[in-house]
Order: C-alpha cells, then sequence, then structure tokens
C-alpha cells in the first residue's frame, strides 16, 4: 500500500492534518510520560539524526531498485542524486534558520532572588544562551519539525516505485530488496511517531507549523517541481523512472 500512486498523492494531505491537530492532543497526554522527557532515548538516539537514517534507508532502497530493475548506470546516479539534492537543501534551510534565529533574538539571565527581573546579554547566539542555562526569545522555526516532515514525505515518495515495479514485472523481487522496503516504512512510521510526540508534548505555535510549512515547501519545489523537468535541466529523474523500459527488457523472449 505505501508502495503505491495513492498514498503518494495523499499523504502530504495527512502530515498537514497531523500538524495542524497534533497540538491539540496535548490537552490530553499524561505530562509525566515517558515521551514528555526532552532527554528520552527516541529523541536522543534518532531525532538529531533523522537525516542520517532516512539517508541510509532511502539511498539502499534505490540503489537496490536500480539494480533489480537493471537501470543503467547514469539513470542510477540521477535517482540516487535525489538524495543529495535533499540533504544540500536541508543543509542550507538549517544554517539560514540559525542565522535568522541569532540575528531576531535575545538572550536573558535571570537576576538570583527575583523570577521576574531579567539581565540582558548581547552578542550571544541562540546555542550557547540555552548550553549556559539561560532564556532566549525572539522567533523560531522548529528545525526538528522541518527535518522530519521531509523525511517522511522523501520516504513516501522513494517507496512509491516499488508498488508500480511489483506491478510491471513478473520476476519476484529479491529478499534484500523487500527487506529494505520493510525497513524504510518501520522508519517511516517512527518519524510518524516521533512527529506526534514533539507535537503532543511540547507544542509551540507558531515555530512548528512553519518548520512543517518549509518542509512541504521543500518537497512540493523538488518532488513536484524540479524533478519533474526533462533531464536536459540537469534535473534527477522522478522515482520508478526508466521502470517501463527495463521491465520490458526482462519480458522480451531469450
Amino acid at each position: 500500500m505505501l508502495g503505491s500512486k495513492l498514498v503518494r498523492g495523499h499523504f502530504h494531505l495527512m502530515l498537514s492534518a497531523l500538524l495542524l491537530f497534533g497540538p491539540v492532543l496535548s490537552l490530553w497526554v499524561p505530562k509525566y510520560s515517558i515521551f514528555a522527557n526532552s532527554n528520552n532515548y527516541l529523541y536522543r538516539k534518532f531525532l538529531k539524526s533523522t537525516w542520517g537514517w532516512t539517508c541510509i534507508f532511502s539511498g539502499s532502497f534505490i540503489l537496490l531498485l536500480s539494480i533489480s530493475a537493471r537501470h543503467p548506470r547514469s539513470l542510477l546516479l540521477r535517482h540516487l542524486s535525489r538524495i543529495v539534492v535533499v540533504g544540500l537543501l536541508l543543509c542550507v534551510c538549517q544554517r539560514l534558520l540559525t542565522l535568522l534565529e541569532d540575528a531576531s533574538g535575545t538572550c536573558y539571565e535571570p537576576l538570583k532572588g527575583s523570577s521576574v527581573q531579567l539581565l540582558l546579554h548581547e552578542d550571544c547566539t541562540k546555542l550557547s544562551c540555552l548550553r549556559a542555562n539561560m532564556v532566549w526569545r525572539g522567533y523560531e522555526v522548529s528545525q526538528d519539525v522541518l527535518i522530519v516532515c521531509l523525511c517522511c514525505l522523501l520516504l513516501v515518495e522513494e517507496m512509491s516505485a516499488f508498488g508500480p515495479y511489483l506491478a510491471q514485472t513478473k520476476m519476484s523481487p529479491g529478499a534484500p530488496l523487500r527487506l529494505i522496503f520493510l525497513l524504510c516504512v518501520v522508519l517511516l512510521s517512527l518519524w510518524m511517531f516521533l512527529l506526534l510526540c514533539l507535537l503532543a508534548h511540547f507544542p509551540k505555535f507558531p515555530a512548528q507549523h512553519l518548520g512543517g510549512a518549509l518542509g512541504y515547501l521543500g518537497w512540493r519545489g523538488l518532488y513536484q517541481g524540479w524533478y519533474r523537468l526533462k533531464p536536459s535541466w540537469g534535473c534527477p529523474a522522478l522515482p520508478g523512472d526508466g521502470l517501463s523500459t527495463t521491465t520490458d527488457l526482462h519480458k522480451q523472449p531469450q
């Protein structure tokens, strides 16, 4: 089901609904749940390395699918280049958002013996301010939500090529390809669960919604825009490109 075009065409709507209504769950979730702890093992192990896990699993799936479909090396490199482009986009977005937050925010230190008055610290970045256990106030866009949303959309797009591949070829996919597809499904489920935990236990309006919106715009601009252009524009191939020709070669009598 996840490898079908139906899920590919409507997944962004489900993700948008989750972003809009997920924070409402904060009214009912227990405040002392294990997932309400920001130092939870899942947050420390996976949330800070979301892109790394996504890159490894999606890149492995693209590689095995291209080998199974007997894509030429040039087409394989075009498929893999999609992951490189998304990685570069995330790096640029994170850098720009960090600069924006540092430029628009201010660091405060609570005065001893007072819970109201604050002492201003100038020329201080957000990271150094928080590391010093001080208070940072300013505009913010949730980079965690941005990365998780974009990774979820990327996984769904890449896995959507598996359904057409199964439909067009009479050959059974090898065990490695089936295994990596299942691992991608598990990873997608984990990212959705972590996103729901962030929205329910740590709601931040509008920072999380802005992060989700940027993730959506990144997916829209790449998978629904640039990747659909002709190869002459230097764009990577869409997921599933080249399957019809390679599977036809498999069906030809030897």
